[in-house]
């Protein structure tokens, strides 16, 4: 390894996103010295990024190039990059950029360079993320770090997925609507449905990536999964997400109870790609209007308060929960304030269900 090992020891979790700098790292050479025939790929990088990608781990660029040297390297590499900075500002700059783009945290960001000025730049302004140099890519593709516990076929479909996010956002900024006429526009559909077996795999993936979106504050096993899918006492559900630009597949999950007229989740998760498209409210419509079918009296969402999950309980309270702090533990990792219960009286008036959303019961 080369100086790499105290960086290696704040890291945390599995990396999502590796970022990569392109001369001598991810080509053979430098791009603009090399005269009309542009270097080829590195020998084993092209390697190293189907396997991580063939993980669900996605690849970006961040150099200081122009934008044909990151065309040129998607060509030699064969791979799809989910976000490219190409420009000669401050390399910690770009990576941040490309974090906010991808909505991706910094600690789950490994960043690859050969020149150790680069590695100690980005190092100093963004301490979570994982720098390494381009020798260190062989061995780190057996690390825990970049070995996640489970691979779905969501997982290996993710840097087409956000291929398909980037064409999706450029749409919608030349559309001339509103944010709902636009999802109509593009026939998105969102799916609840119970869960099965079989979606154990994909709903324990979810659990351990998502920190936005997710009530608990922490993963749960899939063998967890397995024993509530089968439980009478509790409902799973999956949440599966699709439009004209391409099938997002299960991006949400909840498990939920019911008891003296109250409908309890007990989790509550979705990805970040579902972020901005309707989804966490269509399905918080959903469950206050299948609660209320249950004579329901009150829909309660326990909630770890830490500080990623902040856009979800934004969400719960412009759907119209309500939060009451609890004094129980926090059931989310350390670092947790605590927990609140969000409470949704279903009294009044329920949320609209979009006719785009399918579920059982839904009428």
């Amino acid at each position: 390894m080369t100086g790499t090992a105290t960086t290696r020891a704040v890291a945390t979790g599995t990396v999502k996103c590796v970022i990569w700098d392109i001369d001598n790292t991810l080509l053979s050479g430098v791009y603009l010295e090399s005269g009309p025939q542009p270097p080829p790929a590195a020998p084993g990088m092209a390697a190293v990024l189907r396997e991580l990608a063939a993980r669900g781990i996605v690849h970006a660029i961040a150099s200081r190039n122009p934008p044909a040297a990151a065309e040129h390297t998607a060509r030699v590499t064969g791979c799809e990059f989910a976000a490219t900075e190409c420009g000669w500002g401050r390399k910690s700059d770009a990576v941040a950029r490309i974090a906010a783009e991808l909505n991706i945290a910094a600690g789950a960001l490994a960043f690859v360079d050969d020149d150790p000025y680069e590695r100690a730049e980005v190092t100093f302004a963004l301490p979570p993320v994982l720098v390494l140099s381009p020798e260190d890519m062989a061995d780190a593709v057996a690390w825990p770090e970049f070995s996640p516990s489970v691979v779905t076929p969501e997982a290996r479909r993710r840097g087409a997925m956000y291929a398909q996010r980037r064409r999706r956002l450029a749409a919608e900024r030349s559309f001339g609507g509103s944010r709902e006429e636009f999802l109509r526009s593009c026939r998105t559909v969102v799916t609840v449905a119970t869960a099965a077996a079989t979606d154990a795999p994909r709903l324990h993936e979810l659990s351990e990536r998502t920190s936005q979106f997710n009530s608990a504050g922490e993963g749960m096993t899939e063998e967890a999964f397995r024993s509530l899918i089968s439980s009478t006492a509790h409902g799973v559900l999956t949440v599966r997400l699709r439009d004209t630009f391409g099938d997002d597949g299960l991006v949400g999950g909840c498990v939920t109870g019911y008891g003296a007229g109250t409908w309890a989740v007990r989790l509550l998760m979705m990805s970040c790609r579902a972020m901005g498209r309707g989804v966490i409210e269509a399905l918080l419509a959903w469950l206050a209007r299948s609660a209320a079918r249950q004579d329901a009296h009150v829909l309660q969402i326990p909630c770890a308060l830490n500080d990623r999950n902040v856009p979800l309980r934004l969400a719960l309270a412009a759907a119209g929960f309500r939060a009451a702090g609890d004094p129980g533990p926090s059931p989310g990792p350390a670092g947790a304030a605590g927990r609140a219960v969000f409470s949704l009286d279903l009294g009044g008036p329920l949320p609209v269900l979009p006719d785009w959303v399918n579920g059982p019961g839904q009428s």
